[in-house]
């Protein structure tokens, strides 16, 4: 196996080194997210536990019973908010989805708490659990619930996607979470334990990155995952965009694409606007 330099993991994997404009990009979605929660109803910061940042925002959907969709936002599991996800509730919610968007705790955490990736993990399962039991209340069907999210929250959607529910929630079918959208994720973290820039934050042991690489699982027994990740992100990007699809199949991921012209934070926006091939992918998903 070929070796690579501590250099060459951070010009693989820090993003907002690879995208000069980056923070153009936030800048960007942290106005259109407000606009987003003016524009649209939503009850914001529910609570669905008691840990560290464990809320969630809800944009229900015009009609009830709808399909939900769950997003969990990216940052490399270390910064950003669902507050700044505000923005891809419109476009969900045009396409008839109750939308909610979560919040989860920060790596590292505190010394006191400190926090964990396999954590974050385990608070997505306990907003997952929230959400089938409670967002009927808002309009959404809790048996038709798609997960997605974007890099880090791409990452922890095909995780919820292989959780069997019976060793969680008895209450809950053991695989109904059955579609989930992966843009620009990341399912195999042992590179990560190698990168410099995340490795103070991170803190990640080779036990925990075993634990939360979705590429080490068996494929998931129900459901699909589609994949996407933009054609002008990085090779290992790219690479484990592909490596998702190779490792559990066809018919577990029956979407794996690169969307051209794209970086890892522009592909995000591609969501939005309607006529995207991202946007036809996330309808076609609601409707499967």
């Amino acid at each position: 196996m070929k070796t690579h330099s501590a250099a060459w993991y951070d010009s693989m994997y820090n993003n907002r080194a690879l995208v000069p404009d980056h923070a153009a990009h936030f800048a960007d979605w942290s106005k259109t997210s407000a606009d987003a929660r003016a524009a649209l109803k939503c009850t914001l910061d529910i609570a669905y536990g008691d840990g560290p940042n464990e809320s969630l925002d809800i944009f229900p959907a015009s009609k009830p019973n709808a399909p939900v969709v769950v997003f969990i936002h990216g940052g490399y599991w270390r910064s950003l908010d669902k507050a700044d996800h505000s923005f891809v509730a419109p476009p969900l919610h045009d396409m008839g989805a109750c939308v909610v968007v979560v919040n989860y705790a920060l790596c590292p955490g505190t010394t006191e708490l400190p926090v964990t990736i396999p954590d974050i993990a385990q608070q997505m399962v306990k907003a997952m659990a929230w959400t089938w039991h409670n967002i009927a209340r808002y309009g959404g069907s809790p048996k038709n619930v798609s997960v997605a999210g974007h890099s880090a929250g791409g990452h922890l959607a095909a995780m919820l996607l292989a959780c069997d529910w019976k060793h969680v929630d008895p209450s809950i079918p053991a695989h109904w979470i059955q579609k989930a959208l992966s843009i620009s994720g990341l399912y195999d973290l042992t590179p990560l334990r190698k990168t410099p820039f995340l490795q103070d934050s991170l803190r990640l042991t080779a036990k925990h990155a075993r634990m939360a690489s979705p590429a080490l699982w068996p494929r998931p027994q129900k459901g699909v995952l589609y994949t996407v990740a933009g054609g002008d992100e990085s090779p290992e990007f790219l690479r484990h965009n592909r490596l998702i699809h190779q490792v559990w199949g066809a018919r577990a991921v029956p979407v794996c694409e690169e969307l051209a012209g794209l970086n890892h934070f522009s592909i995000v926006t591609d969501l939005t606007k309607k006529g995207t091939r991202l946007s036809a992918l996330t309808k076609a998903l609601l409707d499967l």
